[in-house]
């Protein structure tokens, strides 16, 4: 199927069968896919600043469909990513900008598909490691609910990497701010906006939702319990793709007719992964998580060494 706009002719159902699987992983995981995606329809032939616009396009979407669900189950901190979203938006704007230059120097290719090698690796590694520590403390502790187990634990024992959120959320820089729904006494405002402004970068550069670093930061620096982290991020994802599916189009790098491909698939999946974070404890759903930035990696350094 020939897609006018990006000058790219490529299957329909590979584009759809994109849009499942991303919707299935986004649901359970709490990111955009674009970190899969992205690097699939570049493997595809889809030229990078395309991948970026397009992916952003189709990743709101089918976030939008997955939020709900989350919704419905409790998983999502309105107010956490409401003010999330503050910090979110001129880092995406920052991150269009980077790539309107990089288009003009004609190095969008290269140097994106490397940020996208380099960032996903260190994500799979720390998060790898980080989960499977938490699984041996669980191991080793009193028999729990799985669904409860990070709850009954402690925000430490169930991030598997003690200090960081408590250190973090010890941060007096004033304005202070309480999460009930994320389980968080107090908090300073400027720590979740930096969480926001940092996604909102990687949103606008490497066209993705950003969630693929935001979940890990929800979970390992600002202490939120992973189901909550997972329902939060896809709401937060809705408002920052959006923005920067809108920033994009005006800059001409989004395809619709491929988003709208793309998001046929996405809407099944979506909800298919929503619905099965209720089954799997945390930090099973983090060490799983750290399989798929890998996958990613491994597709952009192929297509790169092409």
């Amino acid at each position: 199927m020939e897609f006018p706009i990006a000058g790219v002719t490529v299957n329909p159902l590979f584009l759809a069968g994109i849009g499942f699987l991303v919707g299935i992983l986004g649901g359970f995981f709490g990111v955009g896919g674009g970190f899969l995606a992205g690097p699939m329809m570049f493997w595809a032939g889809v030229p990078m600043n395309f991948v970026v616009g397009t992916d952003l396009a189709h990743m709101t979407g089918k976030s939008l469909v997955a939020a709900r669900r989350h919704r419905a189950l409790g998983h999502v901190d309105i107010k956490l990513g409401t003010l999330m979203v503050a910090g979110t938006i001129p880092g995406v704007e920052l991150g269009a900008q980077v790539i309107e230059r990089l288009k003009h120097t004609g190095s969008v290719d290269t140097v994106v598909g490397t940020a996208y090698v380099a960032i996903l690796l260190v994500i799979s590694v720390f998060t790898a490691w980080e989960s499977l520590r938490a699984l041996r403390k669980k191991a080793t502790g009193p028999e729990a609910d799985p669904l409860v187990a990070e709850e009954a634990l402690g925000v430490e024992d169930a991030l598997g990497f003690e200090g960081i959120a408590t250190r973090v959320h010890g941060i007096s820089l004033r304005p202070m701010i309480s999460l009930p729904q994320s389980g968080i006494g107090s908090i300073s405002l400027w720590t979740v906006l930096a969480v926001g402004f940092i996604t909102g970068v990687l949103a606008g550069v490497l066209g993705v939702g950003g969630g693929f670093v935001r979940m890990p930061m929800l979970v390992y620096l600002i202490g939120v319990p992973t189901h909550v982290a997972v329902g939060t991020d896809l709401f937060e994802i809705v408002i920052s793709a959006g923005f920067g599916t809108v920033t994009h189009a005006i800059k001409g790098n989004v395809d619709i007719l491929m988003a709208l491909v793309m998001q046929t698939g996405a809407a099944v999946g979506a909800q298919i992964g929503a619905i099965s974070t209720s089954y799997v404890s945390g930090p099973k759903i983090r060490l799983a998580f750290s399989v798929l930035p890998l996958i990613g990696a491994v597709m952009v350094l192929l297509k790169l060494t092409a």
